[in-house]
């Protein structure tokens, strides 16, 4: 990411998931979501490209774990690296503590936008932090994190995008913060596969390279289960097999 600039990549992802079907759940506004995302996406357009079946399985993965865990009681949600992700208004519901932490630029221009366009986002706490930098613990709970009660971190998007050490740090002090019957949903690059998915992955290095924002980090599949464990994770149940080629996984606090 540029300095002082809003994620660019951040704003394509909003403009295709536009063009997908998400899962409905029975609280929430998502019209305000859609709202946002026509507001970030503007005169940009983007077509399907080889990315866009992932972007679609992950946009429904992620929807999906923050659906079941509001409907199984969860309190509050912390949405890392949130970009101009909607889910706050899409799945908003009475009692529910949603905190987004991201890059100072980016949630400046989202906070901006909310405001402008006139979408409540009252029950959204904001923190202001780079990854490579910033600690994370003291300001969410300042932001109202519970840390004795049950957390849905998502981090969906943005692991590619760290050095390792530095996602390390981030899951780590996610972890010093989780309360019991808490859960981590966190997309991984995960390296391996076919020579399709190889040539796929330099596609989309190479693309992001470009707008700014190169990507740093690949784990190779054998390795996730001992890279959470490190940070104080585990597979929270056997990944399902196109999920873990995915990098798509939930995981508990060991």
């Amino acid at each position: 990411m540029r300095p002082g600039q809003a994620s660019v990549t951040a704003r394509r992802v909003a403009a295709q998931r536009l063009t997908f079907d998400r899962v409905p759940a029975s609280f929430g506004d998502p019209a305000a979501d859609d709202a946002l995302a026509r507001d970030v996406v503007g005169s940009l357009v983007v077509g399907r490209t080889p990315m866009t079946r992932y972007l679609e399985a992950r946009t429904r993965f992620f929807d999906t774990v923050v659906v079941r865990a509001l409907d199984a009681g969860v309190g509050q949600v912390v949405v890392g690296a949130a970009g101009y992700d909607g889910r706050a208004l899409r799945y908003r519901k009475p009692g529910v503590r949603w905190i987004e932490v991201d890059h100072p630029a980016t949630q400046l221009d989202k906070r901006e936008r909310l405001a402008r366009l006139g979408i409540d986002a009252s029950g959204v706490g904001f923190v202001a932090a780079d990854f490579a930098t910033d600690p994370l613990p003291a300001p969410l709970v300042e932001a109202g994190l519970d840390t004795t009660a049950a957390t849905l971190f998502t981090l969906e998007g943005i692991a590619v995008y760290l050095e390792r050490p530095v996602l390390e740090s981030v899951l780590t002090q996610l972890r010093s913060v989780a309360g019991p019957g808490s859960r981590l949903a966190i997309s991984l690059s995960v390296g391996g596969g076919s020579p399709m998915r190889a040539a796929r992955r330099a596609a989309f290095r190479a693309a992001v390279a470009r707008l700014g924002e190169p990507a740093r980090s690949v784990i190779a599949p054998d390795d996730v289960e001992s890279f959470l464990a490190s940070t104080g994770w585990r597979l929270a149940s056997p990944a399902e097999e196109r999920a873990r080629i995915a990098g798509l996984v939930v995981a508990a606090p060991n």
